[in-house]
Order: structure tokens, then sequence, then C-alpha cells
């Protein structure tokens, strides 16, 4: 009966790895026209509001890799910054369980 359990855990694990290895958040068209800038790079930029991403930060009992985890959040926050007429975002403070801010700005283009 242990050997059906650790074979069943082994299968379990194995199905997961891909799942949290998945980006959930694909960037959209006008995401990929909004860059991510420090809050120096955009004193002369208007502020347009705030963004909140949030994704999930585990699945089941397995954390996801935190690069991920912010790649997603970024993309999430890209695509909402275009849908609010920016073309930049600025973190606010670090990804938190699956939760970050940034703020929108759009600035002028050389």
């Amino acid at each position: 009966m242990s050997q059906i359990r650790t074979v069943s855990g082994i299968i379990m694990i194995v199905t997961a790895l891909p799942v949290l290895a998945c980006t959930w958040a694909p960037l959209t068209d006008g995401g990929r026209g909004v860059r991510v800038l420090q809050a120096t790079e955009v004193a002369s930029c208007q502020k347009l509001g705030q963004a909140t991403a949030k994704t999930r930060d585990q699945v089941a009992y397995f954390a996801r890799n935190d690069r991920k985890v912010r790649e997603e959040l970024e993309s999430l926050a890209r695509n909402e910054g275009a849908e609010m007429g920016g073309n930049a975002i600025v973190p606010v403070g670090a990804a938190r369980e699956g939760r970050q801010s940034f703020d929108v700005f759009r600035c002028e283009t050389p």
C-alpha cells in the first residue's frame, strides 16, 4: 500500500511541475508598448493612476518560482497600464503574496 502512495505522490509532483513554471498572464499588444521604469525615469511624465496586479504565488502545496511570479505581475500591470492610456509603469514596493502595485504614467516619447 505504501508503494501506491509513493507512486501517486511522484505522479502528482511530476504533473504539477509544468504548471508551476507556467506564465498565466500573456502580454497583450497594448502591454508590449508599456515600459517598466524606475521612479527617477518618470520625473517629467504624467501620472495616470495606479494598477494593482495579482496572481497565484503557489499552486496546491507548491510555491511558484519567484521570478515567474514577478514576471507575471509585471505583465498584468503592463496590460492594465495600456488600458489606462499609459506607456510606462513603476513598481511601488516589492511583490508580496502574489500582489504588487505599480504607478502608471504617460511619458513623451522621443
